[in-house]
């Protein structure tokens, strides 16, 4: 079948929408009738060449919602007609950290960059050239074929533009201060950067019951769009942060910085280190550039002052748990969805979307698929 889809044909390069051909879908794998799709940054990443990507064409997209069309042979937790959130992290269930709840670092993830399906075969195509699918599922396409594990099936009366912010930008932000950052009540929180992640940062720190959220973020915008999500502070830049959570404590720093940037640097890394307290936490949720530059932190500062950095991936989360827990935290108006796309966009105004996101207009950019 054809289908419209944002490709890079080159990096660094421009999303270029055009038409491409999508197979059947084979075992254990589901034709998805895309209706939204997030713009998050890590997409973007791949188009500046900040993030390497061996295989081009390649669709991007890995945060969306659908609906199920078809299904290959085998399938049996999806059916056509149902309702989906996209999973970029597909889970095999057998797999060592499966097998321990930690679903968002199941090894099927390694196959991720390559951009085929599990079987190392592709199913979409343009001009006769096999088309990489961002984490197996290039929601910038109208239709896609992907894994059955990378479904997970919400119920109906969910809007689905909400539910597509479950695919990444949710969670992660949300998990990296509940989960990653282990934020109680009382804490000090700050977020260092409140686009799409860090937004949900601060809502996962509310969430928890922090005492004081402070949002730093150069962007005007993002702000004040922080303080209506529960920050109670915001402020330009972390050395702002810092001061202020110091001020807070008896000069003892923040218990937990959450790093949410668009692009992580070492710079940043030590800037958050020294603003927690001791035995605090900075969780790096932000995703590295091409050249994030030297880390310069005193490493005294983890013997004497036993401080933690600690990685998280999808908020530190199992997909398939996450997502109907969130979603009942939306039903229950304990979790911000709507609010979080302020632009909505079409496929062919991709672009457009890209530079919103870049001069700060955007909280989540959204494209809504027009699919037959």
């Amino acid at each position: 079948m054809k289908s419209k889809a944002a490709l890079l044909m080159e990096i660094p390069g421009k999303w270029e929408v055009v038409e491409v051909d999508i197979d059947e879908p084979r075992a254990n794998e589901v034709l998805l009738r895309n209706i939204a799709a997030g713009l998050c940054h890590s997409d973007e990443h791949h188009a500046t060449g900040d993030s390497d990507r061996q295989h081009l064409p390649y669709c991007g997209g890995h945060e969306g919602s659908a609906i199920v069309e078809a299904v290959g042979p085998g399938v049996s937790t999806v059916q056509p007609g149902d309702h989906v959130v996209t999973a970029f992290l597909p889970s095999c269930g057998r797999c060592r950290w499966c097998a321990r709840g930690m679903q968002n670092l199941c090894d099927v993830g390694a196959l991720i960059p390559t951009g085929a399906m599990l079987d190392g075969t592709h199913r979409m195509h343009h001009e006769g050239r096999d088309v990489a699918q961002a984490c197996f599922l290039g929601t910038f396409s109208q239709w896609s074929v992907v894994p059955e594990r990378s479904c997970i099936p919400i119920d109906k009366d969910i809007p689905l533009v909400a539910a597509a912010l479950l695919g990444c930008g949710v969670p992660t932000g949300w998990g990296s201060a509940v989960i990653a950052g282990g934020v109680v009540p009382g804490d000090v929180v700050i977020v260092m950067g409140t686009g799409g992640l860090g937004i949900n940062a601060v809502q996962g720190a509310k969430h928890a019951g922090a005492a004081r959220i402070i949002a730093a973020d150069p962007i005007e915008f993002r702000r004040t769009s922080a303080l209506s999500f529960g920050a109670t502070d915001a402020v330009s830049s972390i050395e702002e942060a810092t001061d202020l959570a110091r001020s807070l404590t008896n000069g003892q720093g923040a218990d937990v910085a959450i790093i949410t940037t668009s692009i992580l640097d070492g710079v940043q890394v030590a800037r958050g280190l020294e603003a927690v307290r001791k035995a605090g936490t900075l969780v790096v949720t932000a995703v590295p550039g091409r050249n994030p530059g030297e880390l310069p932190i005193d490493l005294a500062q983890f013997p004497l002052f036993q401080k933690r950095i600690q990685g998280c991936l999808y908020g530190a989360m199992s997909p398939t748990l996450a997502v109907p827990r969130l979603l009942d935290l939306y039903r229950a108006g304990s979790l911000k969805l709507d609010e979080l796309v302020n632009r909505t966009f079409t496929l062919d105004e991709i672009n457009d979307g890209w530079a919103a996101m870049y001069d700060g207009s955007t909280l989540r950019g959204m494209v809504l698929h027009d699919t037959p």
